[in-house]
């Protein structure tokens, strides 16, 4: 047996046992690691240990099992608080989170996991746990680089998409919340404009491939609002904080309309108010990036 062959297939553990824990127990069993488990809740292993994988009674004898131990808790005080007990069991191991939370927090467990003599990355899975473990599912990390690639076979099995995102232990932390941004606006909207439709007896369905046809262009935007953002330079765009600041008016008439709650949009609204008032008015929508920094040291309002 090779040495690349036996490190794809080494032992891992998998700590937290949720829809998505669970998700990634099984992708490492689907990929022929031997896989030790543990949860809170024991019952949760059941159908994993019928699979293959073996139940650790404590959080100590699931460090212990394997060179690899993959957390996925709430958030990354419960992983502490989880592992604290059996921390001396951490040493000489590598630590994987996959939980969400800010970037603070990744680094403060960076530092408490370097306490304990292990090694450490943070992850995120930017994707939903029935789609862990297949070939186009997109995993990020944050740490140092000889970590991660001593362990990326064994983390392919996750998702063939898997990314380094550079040695700073917060980085997927970071950049989960930066890309995870847009996703509730526009899930919202999605909603909202379902909403509208069946107030006139139409179909959520109905909009669908209108709306996918919608994203696809905004995708297509994305690299030219990130080339202005990064220059700062607003004044070439083709939409403009005035053309969304005269949309903010249909919005009220449509649900008048309709009788469907569009109060999400006041924000955004007050946004686009607030470019255009700072001279931002003919410049692009992506100018709202300078209206949305904050000076340095002023913190968010009550």
């Amino acid at each position: 047996m090779s040495e690349q062959h036996e490190q794809h297939r080494s032992p891992v553990t998998v700590i937290g046992l949720g829809s998505m824990g669970g998700a990634l127990a099984s992708a490492f069993l689907a990929a022929g690691h031997p896989t030790t488990v543990w949860n809170r809740t024991p019952e949760r292993a059941g159908p994993l240990a019928e699979r293959g994988a073996t139940v650790a009674a404590t959080p100590a004898e699931a460090l212990r099992a394997s060179p690899l131990v993959v957390t996925c808790l709430t958030t990354f005080d419960a992983t502490r608080a989880a592992l604290d007990a059996a921390g001396s069991a951490l040493s000489g191991r590598t630590l994987v989170t996959l939980n969400s939370g800010a970037p603070a927090e990744a680094r403060e467990t960076a530092l408490w996991a370097a306490g304990h003599g292990a090694g450490f990355l943070a992850g995120a899975v930017l994707d939903v746990p029935s789609a862990v473990g297949s070939p186009g599912t997109l995993l990020t990390y944050g740490g140092e680089r000889a970590v991660f690639d001593a362990h990326a076979p064994a983390l392919r099995a996750l998702g063939g998409d898997t990314v380094h995102l550079g040695e700073e232990p917060d980085l997927a932390a970071l950049y989960e919340m930066a890309v995870g941004a847009t996703l509730l606006p526009a899930l919202v909207g999605f909603f909202q404009g379902a909403a509208a439709l069946q107030a006139r007896g139409r179909t959520a369905a109905s909009m669908v491939d209108l709306t996918g046809r919608l994203l696809d262009m905004v995708k297509g935007l994305l690299p030219v609002f990130a080339d202005e953002i990064d220059r700062r330079d607003y004044s070439a765009g083709e939409s403009s904080v005035d053309l969304f600041l005269a949309g903010s008016a249909h919005d009220a008439a449509l649900e008048e309309e309709t009788g469907v709650d569009s109060a999400w949009l006041a924000p955004l609204h007050a946004l686009v108010r607030r470019a255009a008032e700072a001279g931002h008015g003919k410049d692009s929508i992506a100018a709202l990036t300078e209206v949305l920094r904050k000076p340095a040291g002023q913190t968010r309002t009550p």
